[in-house]
């Protein structure tokens, strides 16, 4: 039986999460499977107080879908063992795990061919052997926070840089486990529960049937990680993944591998200005045809840098920037062969001849210590941007980094960059701009100097959520909505489709119990939505 601990200060650090919120709760438990997360549930309804239910993983969310909202947290970074594997008529290999399993690690098992098999039958063994037997496999969703566990991957319907070639974790999801906060159990392989239409049925594993009437509203035709996936006849494994934690506890996930591929180069490309960096990009799209990622870094992101790898010891391995390069377009070519790399080198050459770059002023990285210096130098961006708002919280503890996850359909990517700089510019806010610029997917992070740019913004985003939503864009396109966008969510969908995702919730979770908070304010489930 696993114990319900009261909240004391040894357990302070499970009260916030890298939003850098913080909040409150009475106690906590740590599961190591999916019958100890019943059995938590069970203890905590039979106290009949209907108590919230906070659940986390690595705490590595920045909309604060961990940070508790009271009552009870439930985390599970001890639920981490690999499961079992197996391999469909295709060829794909499929492992299976609980939530607590981390990014890095399941990485570092797949190269190293060292996946722990505790408990494995004859059949996941054989097709083990099989896999170390064949090509390296990997997985390919790739958030920047590697130390993110699986099942808050699944929660929040994470992606990153490679989202560009592979999709968010979404399609990478071929069954889900999901434990209901009464305690019911759902079993929910990919393909075998679907709705019709807007109405779908689910079955526990003791035979209870939940009917569902879906939300009415259309998704956008963009990168989208903002509230329930709802789609005509969707697959019903698709309403848990990206549910913020809200409808259950995923208390085990399978997912599907792939071939690492044979040739991997980087391929960073320096603009005089962001106008250059934004026609390559478009122009570059079309033209290669084994990219793999697209990401961007802005002026003020390139200035940070120059003034790290001088301030710090820890950044003095930073490549020198030419004071000449405004900004910055890396691109990852993911090949079949070198004469495929060769090939797509040579055209995204002419393209960049075409818009202002040159080969003088780009970095190809095609051994493994260049592509190395490659990642260093674009995780140093988010890396001392933190350090920077960290230092400024000396001052006055309240200011927090305000990071922006919207997307928007490819044909508006211009539209929202000036829609940022002209925000910017007349409320004359610090800012630095990165991110997935092949899904038109910037995150803008301001850097208040004071509560008052906080504050400002925090209203500069909330009118940027209402004219991207207009442009048929995402609030958030990969971090989820957790509790800090919940307004937004508003503002793309409308309180009425909003409520129709809150009647959904109830009917799961009755009481409002799990991730209380997340997605929408508590008082749309209190009131019966």
């Amino acid at each position: 039986m696993v114990d319900i601990k009261p909240m004391t200060a040894e357990y302070e650090a499970y009260l916030r999460d890298e939003s850098r919120s913080t909040g409150d709760a009475q106690s906590i438990s740590f599961p190591r499977d999916e019958q100890e997360i019943c059995e938590v549930l069970a203890s905590l309804a039979a106290a009949s107080e209907h108590v919230p239910v906070t659940v986390q993983g690595a705490r590595t969310g920045l909309a604060a879908g961990a940070v508790p909202a009271g009552g009870h947290i439930m985390n599970l970074s001890r639920a981490n063992r690999y499961l079992g594997l197996r391999r469909d008529d295709a060829g794909t290999y499929y492992l299976r795990m609980q939530p607590g399993v981390i990014l890095s690690e399941l990485r570092r098992h797949l190269a190293n061919k060292t996946l722990p098999t505790d408990g494995w039958d004859r059949e996941s063994l054989a097709v083990l052997k099989r896999m170390y037997d064949g090509p390296e496999q990997f997985f390919a969703t790739d958030p920047t926070e590697i130390s993110a566990c699986m099942g808050g991957m699944a929660a929040c319907n994470a992606s990153g840089a490679r989202s560009y070639r592979y999709g968010p974790m979404r399609p990478h999801i071929s069954a889900l486990r999901v434990v209901l906060a009464n305690g019911d159990v759902l079993d929910l392989p990919r393909g075998a529960v679907r709705a019709t239409g807007r109405h779908l049925v689910l079955t526990t594993e003791d035979g209870r049937a939940i009917e569902l009437d879906l939300p009415t509203y259309t998704m956008p035709s963009t990168k989208n990680a903002s509230g329930y996936f709802i789609e005509d006849d969707m697959d019903a494994v698709d309403l848990f993944i990206g549910s913020d934690g809200s409808l259950g506890v995923i208390s085990e996930l399978e997912v599907a591998l792939m071939p690492v591929p044979a040739v991997t180069w980087g391929v960073s490309c320096f603009f005089a200005d962001e106008a250059q960096a934004v026609d390559f990009t478009v122009a570059a799209r079309p033209a290669l045809s084994d990219a793999a990622a697209f990401e961007y870094f802005d002026a003020q992101a390139l200035n940070i840098l120059r003034r790290q790898r001088t301030a710090s010891t820890a950044f003095s391995s930073l490549p020198a920037l030419d004071d000449a390069w405004g900004c910055c377009v890396y691109v990852e070519l993911a090949c079949d062969g070198e004469a495929q790399a060769l090939a797509d080198l040579a055209r995204l050459r002419d393209v960049l001849d075409e818009h202002g770059g040159s080969a003088e002023r780009t970095w190809v990285a095609r051994t493994d210590t260049d592509r190395e210096t490659q990642r260093f130098f674009r995780h140093a961006v988010p890396e001392s941007v933190n350090m920077l708002i960290d230092e400024r919280r000396r001052t006055d503890a309240r200011i927090t980094k305000l990071g922006s996850d919207m997307s928007v359909p490819d044909d508006r990517l211009r539209d929202v960059i000036e829609l940022y700089r002209t925000g910017l510019a007349e409320a004359g806010l610090e800012s630095a701009a990165w991110g997935h610029i092949g899904n038109n997917h910037l995150h803008v992070n301001v850097l208040p100097r004071s509560m008052a740019d906080y504050e400002a913004g925090k209203e500069l985003f909330g009118a940027w959520a209402a004219q991207v939503s207009a442009m048929g864009g995402a609030v958030s396109a990969e971090h989820g909505v957790g509790k800090l966008k919940r307004d937004f969510l508003i503002a793309m969908y409308g309180e009425d489709h909003v409520r129709e995702m809150a009647r959904v919730k109830l009917a799961l979770d009755p009481f409002c119990q799990l991730g209380r908070g997340n997605l929408f304010d508590p008082h749309l489930c209190e009131g019966g939505a």
